[in-house]
Parts: C-alpha cells; structure tokens; sequence
C-alpha cells in the first residue's frame, strides 16, 4: 500500500469515528430527551436517562480530540498539493471546532448538575430549575449554530485540496463546496431566522452528504498516487 493511500485511510477511519460519535449528542439525545418549549419534562427525561445523557457529554468530548486528530491526518495527506491551504484547514476545522466542543459540554453539565438537584441548589425550586437547565440546553444548541459556521468554511480550503490533488475525484471537492455552503446557510438561518432552520435542514440534507462520499471514499478506495506539490 502506497504511502498515499495508508494517510488516506487512516485519514477516512478517523472521519468515519466522528461519523458515528458525532450523531449522539446532535440527533438521538435531543430526539429522545429534550420536548420543545416543555422545560418540566425535558428535566425529567434527562433525569431518568442519565446514562445516555452523561454518553452525550462524552460523546463530544470524543468528538472534540478525534476532530484534532483528523485534521491532522488531513494536513499529511494535503500539504503537498498546498501546505498554505492544508494549514486553513487544520485552523478552521480542527483547532476552533474542538475547542467549541469541549466548552459547549459546560453547558451540558451545567444542566445535568440542576437536573440532578444539588444541595447547594436547593434556593430554587424545581420548575425554577428545569427552566435553567433548558436555558443550558438551549446555550448548546447556539453555539451548535454558531460552529456550523467553522463546519462550512474548513469545507472551502478541503476542497480545494482536493480538487488540485490529483489522487482524488474532483467531483468529491465540488461536493464539499455545496456542503460547506449548506451548513453556513444553516448556521445563519438558525441566528437570524430559526423559525426556518428545521424547514431549510430538510431541503439541504442531500447536499450534506458531501462529507460522508468524502469519508467513504478514504476509508474504501483511499488515494491513486503521491500528490504533486505546487
């Protein structure tokens, strides 16, 4: 296996760990646990699904350290084809993503500590504590907002990376520019029109597929050849 195709695939086996990780806390948790505009049962549910709450946390804290690692596995691979975008790439999708992982689990345990009623919490009766703890869930939603933004962007400088490679599909760079794009249409519908954001999901859930041809493609086919600096 050339050396190429191993960095591709070590590449596409750290993306497909995010893949899986990633969903937990962003889709199933929420699905499961949280009931819109009802502070009272989300509380509750939390409450009574404590395991697969504290696996959310964990779950993003996972995600933050994988992000990292990804990157940098990407960085390897690109920084023949253009060491100045590869080096964009790890800054805005790795370095700033993570770090926005691992604070926006302050928000989850904030919420998880007035869920669970701590003594010291005992100034503030229940239903006042179920509406602070939505006021944190609501927190981590934002900042997933305002992170699609960095979602979108480190998708620019991927692409570009990968269209100039060579050991990749060009098309597979198109479709991360059409990816990225969908996730900064997101981000700013969720900031400026979040009564949208639901609506304009559903319509750009084909383009987000961008990242998973992506991640497939490492992980099944790798890469042709050595990429030609520039």
């Amino acid at each position: 296996m050339s050396s190429t195709k191993k960095q591709a695939r070590i590449a596409g086996f750290l993306y497909l760990l995010l893949a899986v990780a990633a969903p937990l806390r962003l889709g199933i948790i929420p699905a499961k646990l949280f009931v819109h505009e009802n502070a009272a049962a989300t509380a509750d549910n939390i409450a009574a699904h404590e395991t697969l709450f504290r696996l959310g946390i964990a779950a993003d804290l996972f995600c933050g350290t994988i992000l990292i690692f990804l990157v940098l596995a990407l960085y390897r691979l690109f920084k023949g084809v253009s060491q100045k975008h590869a080096v964009l790439m790890v800054i805005v999708g790795g370095v700033l993503p993570a770090a926005i992982d691992f604070f926006n689990v302050l928000n989850d345990a904030a919420a998880l500590i007035l869920v669970r009623g701590a003594d010291f919490l005992s100034v503030f009766d229940k239903p006042q504590r179920d509406a602070l703890a939505m006021l944190f869930l609501r927190l981590h939603h934002q900042e997933i907002v305002g992170a699609e933004i960095l979602w979108g962007l480190w998708l620019f400088p991927l692409a570009v990376l990968v269209i100039r490679s060579g050991f990749l599909p060009r098309f597979l760079g198109y479709w991360l520019i059409v990816n990225g794009a969908a996730y900064l249409a997101l981000s700013f519908t969720g900031l400026f029109l979040p009564q949208y954001e639901e609506m304009l999901s559903n319509i750009t859930f084909p383009a987000l597929f961008g990242e998973m041809a992506f991640m497939l493609w490492l992980v099944i086919a790798g890469a042709k050849e050595q990429a030609q600096e520039i």
